[in-house]
């Protein structure tokens, strides 16, 4: 299919995971990809076995200035930057009484305001191209309601939920699009550090709490990060012209809204 032939994407995070995922998807559909990464070795071997079509481009969205290289690297190599994918993140959890403040402001500083200041360096670009765009955040579940241990983690969910609602209504005056995803559970590497955390503070044995969160999908199975590809090229595409400042739970039937 090609629902996005001619298009370009940058999407952040993307050496890895839902990011690489959503890279692979888009290809297929047509689109000329930059993986952007903080791991350029992984980018630049994800970007190989995707093909041609994927450039591999180092980013550190805790940085201003890696933020503007990489915009202008994408730009300079592939043309123009008509979809971005915000989908750097990190997991963090702690009871509340053991969160510190220095994890607090690593996870807001690439979870929030990393997305902010790469959207917004992204938005400037396509503004003055003109033509519009398609601007795609990372929510999650986490960012629908509070959760006894994951606190941080939640309210930078919670916060890319707004963030999405309030650049969707400044930004669709120039013709971009902004909106969300919020998956459910999605299994993957990252899931070893989650379960471990649970194993020491739920008193739980390893792989226990996986199986539990898995059992508990009404889907009857923990999300992948495949089962994510068809609402980011959706919200990419011409077909999404007129959604506007939106967030999709994509999770199984875990969240209902």
């Amino acid at each position: 299919m090609t629902r996005l032939a001619g298009k370009t994407a940058l999407i952040t995070g993307a050496a890895r995971g839902i990011g690489l995922a959503f890279a692979k998807a888009y290809v297929a559909e047509g689109a000329k990809v930059a993986i952007c990464d903080i791991d350029i070795a992984r980018a630049t071997q994800a970007a190989e076995d995707i093909g041609e079509a994927a450039i591999a481009v180092e980013m550190d969205v805790t940085r201003q200035d890696s933020i503007d290289a990489g915009v202008a690297e994408t730009v300079a190599r592939l043309g123009r930057i008509d979809i971005l994918i915000n989908n750097a993140a990190i997991f963090t959890a702690a009871p509340i009484v053991e969160i510190e403040r220095a994890d607090f402001g690593r996870a807001f500083d690439i979870n929030v305001a990393g997305a902010l200041f790469t959207m917004q360096a992204v938005a400037r670009h396509m503004i003055a191209r003109g033509g519009g765009g398609k601007i795609i955040n990372m929510a999650s579940q986490a960012g629908r309601r509070g959760e006894p241990l994951v606190a941080v983690y939640c309210a930078t969910k919670a916060a890319i939920i707004s963030l999405t609602q309030s650049a969707g209504l400044n930004l669709i005056e120039h013709g971009i699009n902004v909106n969300a995803i919020a998956p459910g559970v999605v299994d993957g590497e990252h899931w070893d550090g989650v379960d471990a955390f649970f194993a020491k503070h739920e008193n739980k044995a390893p792989g226990q709490k996986k199986t539990e969160v898995g059992a508990a999908v009404p889907y009857g199975r923990m999300g992948t990060a495949e089962d994510l590809t068809g609402m980011a090229v959706f919200l990419a595409s011409d077909a999404a012209d007129y959604i506007v400042a939106q967030c999709y739970n994509v999770d199984g039937g875990q969240w209902m809204s």
